[in-house]
């Protein structure tokens, strides 16, 4: 009997007893037995600490605008698991899920996949079978081992580098730059989206052979009273409109990602005609991303963000300092793997009012309210705080005791952003 995609989704979660087993040998075997077929055309590959689900989006934006069929895979949704796989910009619907995952069983045998292996090569499968021009992959964890590094993508991007899964991928921005640095290919482009990366990541680049354009050298932003410009160091300069995803940091994730389409145009005669401003100013213009700095309609507002690190922290923190004068109501849970006495420290005094949300009943990895409220303790003892058993008990503490004009944010961790969403109707990105 055919199972449903959440029974699916289910056994998936048993097949392995590992959660996380970074490795190309065993999804790369079953790709090989399922014949190993081109996802699309051509291939980018988005890797990087934060910024990477923006630089999807706005990419994803601007090849639909050049008139390209466009599949991109994320990873982890926030609602519905369908999210992860996008085709012309919907996403897989249930009866191509299932199709794809009995294909994937037929080929493992006895090889052990892990849930986000089996969603890879899922992606990977109806991309193929779509005929696409165009597939914009994000890495799921670091780089050199993640499943998504069995494809040689044509351009790699990497938005940022910053302390995260250092049990995974070291201890230092050097050592996880290296992993990060993996997804690229020799002779091939490799867009770095910062302007100060660590010296481990441009080490590894060059060891591979890529070919490096980098944020601040290569391609730079120039921000006016109104929109901005980008250049390249080719003399191409672009006149745009303010990116529609909020955030300052979004204007160095639009121009890693025209930066992408720049290069993939030097070599795709397909693309190579197509006009860069256009697709570019309509991409930044367009792009929207559930849950990146999304405002949620009502008086206080009610901000939501996946924020989980100490970098997507100093975002919001910069977010914040352009609203001055606003109290803010923050709605906040996270899981044990995270930094969060750097994420509590890079926010400080801005948070009003702290609504400490456990996790612990969400997933083994949670942290429990008390446990976060002994860290903002250690490094914020005057912050005044209440603890709650879930991320519901805590909006509604804080929506409650927010008053007109203030601000409710809810950030931390994807397990926030999507019970925030699931209890909120219907909103825009600011």
């Amino acid at each position: 009997m055919t199972r449903t995609l959440d029974e699916w989704l289910s056994y998936q979660e048993r097949v392995n007893v590992r959660s996380i087993e970074l490795g190309l040998e065993r999804v790369r075997a079953v790709w090989e037995r399922m014949g190993a077929p081109a996802p699309a055309r051509r291939v980018i590959t988005v890797g990087g600490t934060n910024g990477k689900g923006s630089t999807v989006a706005m990419l994803e934006a601007m090849l639909g605008a050049a008139g390209q069929r466009v599949g991109c895979y994320t990873s982890p949704h926030l609602l519905r698991y369908n999210e992860r796989i996008r085709i012309d910009g919907r996403d897989a619907d249930d009866d191509a899920l299932v199709a794809s995952f009995e294909r994937i069983e037929a080929a493992r045998g006895e090889i052990p996949l892990t849930y986000f292996e089996f969603g890879t090569l899922a992606a990977l499968d109806l991309f193929a079978r779509a005929g696409l021009d165009v597939a914009v992959l994000e890495v799921g964890l670091g780089g050199r081992l993640d499943a998504v590094n069995i494809i040689d993508a044509d351009i790699a991007v990497i938005t940022t580098i910053d302390l995260d899964h250092m049990d995974w991928l070291g201890p230092d921005r050097d050592s996880i730059g290296v992993e990060k640095a993996g997804i690229a290919r020799a002779g091939r482009l490799a867009v770095i989206g910062e302007s100060q990366p660590p010296p481990g990541l441009l080490q590894a680049l060059e060891g591979i052979g890529a070919v490096v354009e980098r944020a601040g050298m290569d391609f730079s932003t120039e921000r006016g009273t109104t929109g901005w410009q980008w250049r390249h160091r080719d003399g191409t300069v672009l006149s745009l409109p303010d990116p529609t995803l909020a955030a300052p940091v979004q204007y160095a994730n639009a121009a890693a990602s025209i930066a992408a389409f720049h290069g993939l145009q030097q070599v795709d005669a397909a693309l190579a005609t197509k006009d860069l401003a256009a697709a570019a100013a309509l991409g930044v213009r367009s792009a929207r991303v559930a849950a990146r700095l999304q405002v949620l309609g009502g008086d206080p507002a009610l901000v939501v963000d996946v924020g989980h690190n100490p970098q997507a922290a100093r975002a919001l923190a910069e977010w914040l300092d352009a609203r001055p004068g606003v109290r803010v109501h923050a709605v906040y849970g996270a899981l044990s793997d995270k930094d969060v006495a750097g994420v509590m420290q890079a926010l400080g005094v801005r948070i009003a009012h702290w609504h400490l949300a456990g996790l612990d009943k969400d997933t083994p990895r949670g942290l429990s309210a008390d446990a976060l409220a002994g860290q903002l303790a250690a490094v914020l003892p005057e912050a005044p705080y209440d603890a709650h058993v879930d991320v519901g008990s805590a909006l509604r503490a804080a929506r409650a005791s927010a008053g007109p004009g203030e601000c409710v944010l809810a950030f931390g961790s994807f397990f926030v952003a999507a019970a925030v969403l699931a209890e909120s109707a219907g909103g825009d990105s600011a």
